[in-house]
């Protein structure tokens, strides 16, 4: 589904990313690790096209996405932000609903409230919350709301930036098998950015680590821990000894 070709971007002398090589297939759940500022983000916005690489291609479906049409090619992509991004003067179901209120997915307003409402439903969020406002929500519920925006234009592709921050482990769980349910259900391709390992075991089918600009290593999420990669293995066991430096 998503290919990135030969990645470089570099921002003055920094150096962000140095030759990306990455593959997600179709309708399988890639989740990207790797330590901060080590060039996660830059990825995902690359794609996105929010950042237009120095060097490389990638490609959607085969298609250089950098002479794709902006509308049509968003329009196949939903995204769940780090911080939740709600719009604080919109109520809840007009957050959710916010793509089917515009543009080319534009529905009318009385259809487009009942799309949100069940999309709140499916994150486990019942209706009385469609008119409350985002203060007037716990940090678990804002992270569902945004779950339920990502998913109401029912996306072929969900980008997912560091998912459970600032959740407890309850319900950063909850949303872990949120996550994993939708996917599985509406048949998305996935791309997830996270450091809690707890997350990416429960999400991902694949694993890809970013280090040093590159992919060190890219398979399968069960081949992950004996992988007898330094990096990787340093990584996901949190250790301080190994080939990457702690930044004191």
């Amino acid at each position: 589904m998503i290919e990135l070709i030969d990645i470089h971007k570099a921002f003055g002398a920094k150096k962000v990313l140095t030759g990306v090589n990455l593959t997600i297939p179709s309708g399988e759940s890639m989740v990207i690790i790797g330590g901060s500022g080590t060039g996660k983000s830059i990825c995902l916005k690359c794609i996105l096209g929010l950042i237009k690489p120095d060097s490389g291609t990638i490609l959607l479906d085969g298609a250089d996405v950098a002479t794709a049409e902006r509308d049509a090619f968003l329009a196949r992509f939903g995204m769940l932000f780090q911080g939740g991004a709600l719009f604080d003067s919109l109520s809840v179901w007009q957050n959710v609903a916010f793509r089917l209120l515009r543009g080319s997915l534009k529905r009318p307003k009385a259809e487009a409230r009942e799309i949100a409402i069940e999309k709140l439903r499916r994150v486990g969020l019942s209706p009385d919350v469609a008119d409350l406002f985002p203060a007037e929500l716990s940090g678990g519920m804002q992270k569902r709301v945004g779950l339920a925006r990502a998913i109401a234009a029912e996306p072929e592709i969900i980008f997912f930036d560091e998912p459970t921050t600032g959740l407890d482990p309850i319900m950063a769980g909850v949303i872990n098998e949120l996550i994993r349910e939708i996917v599985t259900e509406m048949g998305a391709t996935a791309m997830t950015i996270t450091h809690d390992m707890t997350s990416v075991r429960a999400i991902a089918d694949r694993v890809a680590m970013l280090h040093d600009g590159v992919i060190q290593w890219s398979g399968p999420v069960a081949d992950m821990d004996a992988s007898g990669d330094p990096y990787l293995d340093q990584f996901i066991h949190g250790r301080e000894d190994g080939p990457i430096e702690a930044v004191r």
